[in-house]
């Protein structure tokens, strides 16, 4: 054993005197989690629009001064008539315009109705849903501010609770699927690397006629990786409840243990790459298009895969991401303890296990 912890020595010396890696390893995570964080979000504020007033009295000056207060909307423009319109959204930076037509309290007050037209700029859909989601919640709050506690007969009064991400902060999403990318790369990008570098150069054949057996020499390329993983991950956790507010709501030592079989998950994955290519470039090609590609568009990270096609959402279950994103969201949102969390552990075990068999089995394979 002496002589392993010698050899993993050795491989920690090599990663700390390589600057390139350390700042791959070190700053990638703090730049992907601002970007993430503040540049890359689902909420949008200060949208700019502007308003057709064709009413003019108390109550649409009322909603128009409810509207603008919020942060979601900003008041560009008063419009003077409907042929302004058009070229209003033709500036480009007007995203919806709202059209309050005559007789507004007039109609509110005597017919117990009146309408408000919300015009969106649809050449983003989403962001045009989310506006006019967020106009229709201020709309339906001005309503019931005006009618204080006159309710009309048979009304259905829905109650609405967002549960586990009551402000719905987008940055609760981002955080778990940044930290499963970056453990991903750092775990099986770099491992892939590290012993593809090894064959290339030819070192890894004078390794395998040293006394240390290839299951230690492998051993001990990836145990730094693992150490380093948990340093990385305690970063990520750390700016993201530091700087995001990102809560932890379950265990912190089922989550480390999670964050140790993902790992494990990804180290295993190296392995196998590393084992099936003979060249750095290769193994960094099948690592980016591999692994890379799948964590960010069928782990549930950016698209739900709820909405995906059946073959996707059947191919999104072999991959260890998904499963790594569903354990991060229940024990850090939701407080899940081992017994909720058992089936995705499972299945990163199953995964871990089949991707070590596989992987060494081809490098004895390689050795013979």
């Amino acid at each position: 054993m002496k002589q392993f912890f010698e050899f993993v020595k050795k491989e920690c010396f090599h990663i700390f005197r390589d600057r390139r890696t350390l700042l791959i390893l070190f700053g990638m995570p703090v730049v992907l989690i601002v970007l993430f964080g503040f540049a890359i979000t689902n909420e949008i504020r200060h949208a700019r629009i502007a308003v057709l007033d064709q009413s003019q009295d108390p109550l649409s000056h009322g909603l128009v001064r409810k509207i603008t207060a919020s942060t979601y909307f900003d008041l560009a423009e008063n419009l003077r008539s409907e042929k302004d319109i058009m070229p209003a959204f033709k500036k480009g930076d007007i995203r919806m315009v709202i059209v309050i037509p005559g007789g507004f309290q007039r109609n509110f007050i005597r017919e117990r109705k009146a309408a408000v037209q919300l015009l969106t700029d649809a050449s983003d859909p989403n962001t045009a849903t989310t506006l006019i989601n967020y106009a229709n919640a201020i709309l339906m709050q001005y309503q019931q501010e005006e009618t204080g506690l006159k309710h009309l007969p048979l009304t259905i009064q829905p109650e609405v609770r967002m549960v586990y991400n009551p402000t719905l902060k987008s940055v609760f999403l981002f955080v778990p699927g940044v930290m499963t990318l970056i453990l991903m790369l750092v775990c099986a990008m770099m491992t892939s690397i590290t012993i593809t570098r090894e064959k290339e150069l030819g070192t890894m054949e004078i390794l395998l006629v040293s006394p240390l057996r290839p299951l230690m020499i492998i051993a001990g390329k990836v145990v730094p990786y693992i150490l380093l993983s948990f340093v990385i991950a305690n970063i990520i956790l750390a700016l993201g409840a530091g700087i995001f507010g990102m809560p932890l709501k379950g265990s912190l030592a089922l989550l480390l243990l999670a964050c140790g079989l993902f790992c494990l998950t990804a180290l295993s994955l190296g392995i196998l790459i590393s084992s099936v290519t003979n060249s750095q470039q290769t193994a960094m090609m099948m690592s980016m298009m591999g692994l890379l590609l799948p964590t960010i568009l069928l782990s549930g990270f950016v698209f739900p895969i709820e909405s995906m096609p059946l073959p996707l959402r059947v191919l999104s279950n072999i991959i260890p991401a998904k499963w790594f994103i569903i354990i991060l969201k229940d024990i850090m949102l939701k407080g899940s303890g081992l017994r909720q969390i058992a089936l995705p552990m499972g299945v990163l075990s199953g995964m871990t296990l089949f991707f070590l068999v596989v992987s060494l089995r081809k490098f004895n394979i390689r050795l013979s």
